[in-house]
């Protein structure tokens, strides 16, 4: 799937940046496999802390405090932060620039009422930000796992 979309990405004049807290750099990681993933791939963030997501990412500390990060409009601030710190930061126009971010809880256990495989996916794009809510059963590395492909189908689909 990461074939398809640094191929479709390629070919679309598009490049990618992530900003990850429950897949922990495993998204960029799957991507950047890919030969000529550096065409496309401008780079990521592991914002595992919820500082890093309020100072890295533009997260509103106040959002943070009253719905946790696992939330989906922390999710779209996220996307939204990352494509716009990397499209400034490489001085690519924000109209050919998808950020995409992953938040949740992996489990076993979690600080707040949130339950183990609830997760938010968002991306950010010329057309506007979309926040998918995804609930996953098994264990730490499974949710992760699958948090990571249903990523890769999103942007796939967006690519499509």
């Amino acid at each position: 799937m990461a074939e398809q979309v640094i191929a479709s990405a390629k070919k679309a004049g598009l490049s990618i940046a992530t900003a990850e807290s429950i897949t922990g750099g495993a998204l960029a990681s799957a991507l950047i496999a890919v030969d000529g993933a550096s065409e496309v791939i401008l780079g990521g963030v592991v914002a595992y802390q919820d500082r890093i997501k309020e100072q890295l990412l533009g997260v509103s500390p106040a959002l943070i405090a009253n719905q946790t990060a696992v939330d989906a409009e922390v999710a779209a601030q996220m996307a939204e932060g990352v494509r716009g710190k990397f499209s400034k930061s490489t001085g690519k126009d924000p109209a050919y620039v998808i950020g995409l971010s992953t938040t949740g809880v992996a489990g076993p256990a979690s600080v707040s009422e949130r339950k183990p495989g609830e997760v938010f996916i968002a991306i950010s794009s010329n057309q506007g930000v979309t926040v998918y809510s995804e609930n996953f059963q098994g264990s730490r590395n499974e949710i992760r796992a699958l948090t990571c492909n249903r990523a890769l189908e999103i942007l796939r689909e967006h690519l499509a």
